[in-house]
């Protein structure tokens, strides 16, 4: 009998060693209490603990965590807006103190969430009743930052950290979306005219470029023209000169009538007359007192002095 009752009691020590034995998972940090009174923390792995005595209050994750929200808010000029955001938060880290913080700020995770969610919205809130309705989808970057640097200082007395906050989505009632949507199509129905009217003023520009451009080349191409047609002119007037000059000293060496060749030059012309007429009427007088009368015109100009 005695023999039996020792094995009983080693039976029940093994028990109670068993009862005592705990594990604690990747991730998380158990918080141990006495009678209701913090002990310590335990880390991952298996722990004893003092059977019957000590339990596990709490296990903490340290792992990163996220929650989806939605609220809605209502801007300076009465327009409500709607938000679907993203918060990824976690346990600033594993230290004990920050540990016993956590495990013992809030009632249970349930009221610590509820506490989170509700200070979020109350911060995008106040932000978002001093902005006007247009200004809001601009300022989505603004408004992050600003929820950040409200909320990541009060996380840090609960023994958070804010890792980071996502608007996804941001809405507004049917009829303010339907008047955006029709503000969007006019400022774009705008812009669409006024490049179209810019592009036809530079096409009328550039053709009335190219047009003056077309009459100041034809211009100078006539000027050019015109400068050389009168530079023939001169050079054949001098050229004939200087044959007529010729033609006439040899007839006075020769001891001939220079007027010869103002008689050819007059026969010279109105072959000219004949041959180059294209339907203008010339009228001479082809006879005898008629060409002589004629060569003492010409005659009478070329004995005229050259100043008078």
């Amino acid at each position: 009998m005695e023999l039996l009752s020792s094995y009983w009691w080693v039976i029940v020590v093994v028990l109670i060693l068993f009862a005592g034995l705990k594990t604690i998972n990747q991730g998380y940090v158990g918080v141990i209490t006495m009678f209701g009174k913090y002990q310590r923390v335990v880390r991952p792995g298996l722990n004893f603990l003092i059977p019957f005595l000590e339990q596990i209050y709490r296990k903490v994750s340290v792992q990163n965590r996220s929650v989806e929200m939605e609220f809605q808010a209502v801007t300076a000029d009465q327009a409500n807006v709607y938000f679907k955001s993203m918060l990824l938060y976690s346990v600033q880290n594993a230290d004990e103190e920050t540990v016993k913080k956590v495990a013992f700020k809030f009632l249970s995770e349930r009221d610590f969430m509820q506490a989170l969610t509700r200070t979020i919205e109350g911060t995008i809130r106040s932000f978002v009743a001093t902005k006007r309705q247009a200004e809001i989808l601009a300022l989505r970057k603004d408004l992050v930052e600003y929820v950040k640097e409200q909320i990541d200082t009060l996380l840090e007395t609960w023994g958070y950290h804010l890792l980071d906050l996502q608007i996804n989505d941001i809405t507004f009632d049917k009829q303010i979306m339907d008047s955006m949507s029709r503000v969007v199509a006019s400022n774009n129905l705008k812009a669409a005219a006024e490049n179209e009217g810019q592009a036809l003023l530079i096409t009328k520009t550039k053709s009335a470029e190219a047009e003056g451009n077309a009459i100041k080349i034809a211009a100078e191409a006539e000027r050019t023209a015109a400068q050389l047609r009168g530079q023939g002119v001169a050079l054949f007037r001098e050229e004939v000169a200087k044959g007529m000059s010729h033609a006439a000293e040899q007839m006075k060496q020769a001891n001939l009538d220079t007027n010869v060749i103002l008689f050819s030059m007059w026969t010279e012309a109105v072959k000219n007359f004949a041959e180059a007429g294209k339907g203008n009427v010339i009228f001479l007088d082809g006879s005898p007192e008629g060409m002589e009368h004629t060569m003492k015109q010409i005659q009478a100009m070329m004995m005229k002095p050259s100043g008078t």
